[in-house]
């Protein structure tokens, strides 16, 4: 054995919320109650891998009272390392969550602006400290969209982890409801995103940030192969781009997923799912698992077998957190969707 080779660590920025969800179906208008929950992109990312066996360091900043301590409580549970938060400002970031169903989409609230967060200044983050052990880092588009100072935070991160020699993933993340402080993504993204080695997007996010179009009329396969080798000339280290793709057929959602990497195609089985319990966090599922699957050195097709099963697997999981484990999405990828009791 290696003694030589560092253990996988993963160190992450975003912002923790808390979640507030409009209970037993009622919509915002109708609502008496809200169930108070803890999420996040980048905290989600980290509570699925520390479930897997991936060592994290998540970092953010949240006001020095009960409720942000309600928030770094639950990313505990898992196991996540919260070391490195910062506290001050005034205010946790929130937003609010109306389930649809089958006949309505879903709605969702923020209320996010002068948050401990968006409030952020660059002076409160030793990069130094808080990189030391890590092997990658990772964040989102989500961070940039919140304020012009928490993008600065988020950039200094990215360059000191380049500087360090981490392994830098990224999630594109667009949130059209976010960009609110008179950046337009298109400014801010490219830069941040070009120190990317991988890297999960969407076509819709791929237009915004970058201006690249691919035929609407071609196939996903298509259309995906394409973004991959213009991106390739707007982020010089990308090796690896991963997409995850939903379409309704009826009352069901078919899911799956395709991954470029080092200039490999590969594409995962189309899913059929029935019964979404909760979509929310079914991107940062597929992100982490994207991870697990590279830092564990899987081959390329397992990889996105495994990250695809943990994205249907979040879907069966109210809340943020894909709480699950390593043996429930072997069995999903052995036998499939299960509504057999294991006892």
């Amino acid at each position: 054995m290696n003694t030589n080779t560092p253990q996988p660590k993963v160190a992450t920025i975003g912002e923790l919320l808390l979640r507030m969800s409009a209970t037993n179906g009622f919509r915002f208008t109708q609502a008496n109650e809200m169930r108070v929950q803890t999420g996040g992109a980048e905290a989600n990312v980290c509570v699925l891998l520390s479930q897997l066996g991936i060592k994290t360091e998540y970092i953010t900043r949240i006001p020095k009272n009960d409720l942000g301590q309600l928030a770094l409580n639950e990313l505990n549970k898992f196991n996540v390392g919260t070391s490195h938060c910062i506290f001050g400002g005034e205010r946790m970031g929130l937003y609010f969550v109306e389930t649809g169903n089958q006949i309505r989409q879903s709605q969702v609230i923020y209320d996010r602006n002068n948050s401990s967060f968006a409030t952020i200044t660059s002076e409160e983050v030793n990069w130094e400290t808080v990189l030391e052990g890590a092997t990658h880092f990772h964040w989102s588009g989500i961070s940039p969209a919140i304020s012009n100072e928490a993008t600065q935070v988020c950039k200094e991160g990215i360059v000191a982890a380049h500087n360090k020699g981490l392994t830098i993933s990224s999630d594109f993340n667009y949130r059209s409801k976010l960009w609110q402080y008179g950046k337009k993504p298109s400014e801010v993204m490219p830069e941040l995103l070009a120190y990317s080695t991988i890297t999960v997007a969407d076509l819709d996010a791929v237009e915004i940030y970058f201006g690249i179009k691919t035929d609407k009329n071609s196939t996903d396969a298509d259309r995906f192969q394409k973004a991959y080798q213009l991106l390739k000339q707007k982020m010089p280290y990308l090796k690896t781009l991963a997409m995850s793709f939903r379409k309704s057929e009826g009352q069901s959602h078919l899911y799956s997923a395709m991954l470029m990497h080092e200039a490999h195609f590969y594409q995962s089985k189309l899913h059929q799912i029935h019964l979404v319990t909760d979509q929310i966090g079914s991107g940062d599922a597929f992100t982490a698992g994207l991870l697990y699957g590279l830092i564990n050195k899987m081959p390329p097709q397992d990889c996105i077998d495994w990250a695809t099963a943990c994205g249907v697997i979040k879907q069966s999981i109210y809340g943020d957190f894909a709480v699950t484990t390593p043996q429930e999405i072997k069995h999903f990828l052995e036998n499939g969707p299960s509504n057999r009791i294991s006892r």
